[in-house]
């Protein structure tokens, strides 16, 4: 249930924090108080889209909070949704940040809004099949069939996509053959780029770099004298007198360290030397090399080596892979046969399931709706199967009715009045309130078109479903503002600057009578009103009792 809701920077609402008890919740005030910004304020943390209208001042963030507990305690979600003067929207679970659609998939489990106008739902295909599989009890056979029925898509793309590269492929094949002889002619090797440039280097300055080698050996050996051989002699006299002065030891050591080193200085300018080769003939094979690739680069407009071979292999797997493709779309038809069968499966489960809840789920509903001042009316689901599968499955359902017995039935949206419609959507959210789990269900004026006596059967429908589940009820009808529950008032009030502010507070006693009173008389009060005002409370509490005391 929703237990507490604040709002903060949001239209007409600078600040409120406020709590709501379990049960029936009456909220009323004159029109253009706020009751409808209570509403957009919720509506935002089941996901409705938030502009720069929303701020009461543009400075400052909005912020929407609603904490929901269940009846035993055990379990509690703060749900936080926080739009910056930008624009941009921050969503929070348990203080934990989530994205919009997580938010909103966890708020729609918790709460559902009927809002003004909702009755058009009734001529919704979808929304009529979901009240039939909420009240069959299908959700478990109907999330299995829609895994069928989105294996069985994903199956069909991937069939359609292979055909057509199996298309683009046999048209250029040809194309494909020519390019891959030239790429198999080249004999590619990674790296190879980058070594012959190396080599080239090389072997256009041979003759230099030889040249500067044997210049750096004649230093280290001048006049054949080896200065590996003199650095060793120098620490063999420095050893020698180590032991009349300290000092001399490490300057000994230091100079055998520059021996060793020198040492292999010699011995790999000798090696690089003797492996330098002046060959015009290797620089005129390597430049030639480097420039078919180069050719290669840019006929095929690839940046490197790796490149031209990935197309090597990419062309050589698209001409040997034509047999392997018509492979693979053979495995895929043949999944998606298995994957059809077990969809058609499901769905005529889903159907026979449908079928079998249908007679029920019209007969509830029009008890239902014959409590409501409609003694005669007949309502009907009519179950019906389509020639395609979607991802609801394979049937239609049409709602019949007709307020004057079955000689007139007719599709509801073309025969039912607003004041009909209104009714008969109670009757099926307080049918549906008993087969699903939500904890709080909020109707925003669901008694437009109906008044007196019709009013007062909607009030005390609403009231049984506040008995089971937590029931707002957004009124302008003072038989159903009476009914027993908690009340609330949502009223504006004006700053000395003339600026306009929407609150709401509990309402009780005599407070409460007036309330209502004012809702029977409208801006001025009358005695009769007031009277009438508390007949209409003492009534609805009298009624309560009554209801307790059967059970």
């Amino acid at each position: 249930m929703l237990s507490r809701l604040s709002i903060s920077n949001y239209a007409l609402i600078d600040s409120l924090d406020i709590t709501f008890p379990e049960g029936l919740i009456i909220i009323t005030g004159e029109t253009g108080a706020g009751k409808s910004i209570l509403l957009g304020a919720l509506s935002l943390l089941l996901g409705k889209r938030a502009d720069a209208s929303v701020f009461s001042d543009s400075t400052r963030n909005c912020v929407v909070e609603a904490e929901f507990s269940a009846k035993d305690g055990q379990e509690e979600y703060i749900l936080r949704r926080v739009i910056t003067p930008a624009g941009r929207s921050r969503s929070f679970l348990n203080d934990e940040p989530v994205s919009l659609t997580e938010l909103t998939a966890i708020s729609h489990k918790i709460i559902d809004i009927h809002e003004q106008h909702q009755h058009l739902l009734l001529t919704d295909p979808d929304f009529r099949l979901s009240v039939i599989d909420h009240f069959a009890g299908t959700g478990e056979l109907l999330g299995r069939y829609r895994k069928a029925y989105s294996e069985y898509a994903s199956l069909e793309d991937s069939i359609s996509s292979l055909e057509k590269a199996m298309a683009d492929a046999e048209k250029d094949a040809g194309y494909r053959e020519y390019q891959l002889s030239k790429l198999n002619e080249a004999r590619l090797v990674s790296g190879e780029m980058e070594d012959l440039e190396q080599e080239q280097k090389t072997l256009a300055h041979a003759e230099e770099i030889r040249g500067g080698l044997e210049a750096a050996w004649q230093s280290l050996n001048p006049a054949e004298l080896s200065m590996a051989r003199q650095l060793k002699d120098a620490a063999a006299r420095l050893s020698k007198y180590a032991s009349y002065d300290s000092r001399l030891s490490p300057l000994a050591d230091r100079l055998e360290s520059c021996r060793i080193e020198v040492s292999d200085i010699e011995r790999e300018i000798e090696d690089i030397s003797s492996g330098i080769t002046v060959s015009p003939e290797r620089l005129q094979a390597v430049e030639e090399r480097m420039s078919l690739i180069y050719s290669l680069y840019r006929k095929y407009d690839c940046a490197d080596v790796d490149a031209l071979i990935a197309l090597r292999d990419s062309l050589a797997d698209s001409a040997a892979g034509t047999e392997q493709m018509q492979q693979r779309l053979e495995e895929l038809k043949e999944q998606q046969r298995e994957v059809g069968k077990r969809r058609a499966d499901l769905a005529a489960q889903l159907s026979k399931a449908r079928k079998a809840a249908s007679a029920s789920l019209s007969g509830e509903l029009q008890d239902a709706i014959r409590s409501l001042e409609m003694p005669h009316a007949v309502f009907e689901a009519v179950l019906s199967h389509k020639d395609t599968l979607s991802v609801t499955g394979g049937d239609s359902l049409d709602f019949m009715f007709s307020a004057n017995g079955s000689a007139s039935l007719r599709d509801i949206s073309k025969v039912a009045s607003g004041g009909e419609l209104s009714r008969v959507m109670l009757s099926l959210k307080g049918l549906l309130a008993r087969y699903t789990s939500l904890p709080t269900m909020i109707f925003d004026e669901i008694d437009t078109g109906v008044s007196g006596r019709i009013a007062d059967k909607m009030g005390d429908m609403i009231g049984r479903m506040g008995e089971r589940m937590q029931i707002f009820a957004i009124t302008h009808l003072p038989q159903i503002a009476s009914k027993k529950g908690a009340h609330y008032l949502v009223y504006k009030e004006f700053s000395k600057d003339g600026k306009a502010a929407t609150g709401i507070r509990r309402i009780e006693g005599e407070d409460r009578v007036m309330e209502v009173a004012r809702m029977l008389s409208g801006s001025e009060l009358t005695p009769a009103a007031v009277e009438n005002a508390r007949e209409l409370l003492a009534k609805a509490g009298n009624q309560e009792r009554n209801r307790h005391n059967l059970r």
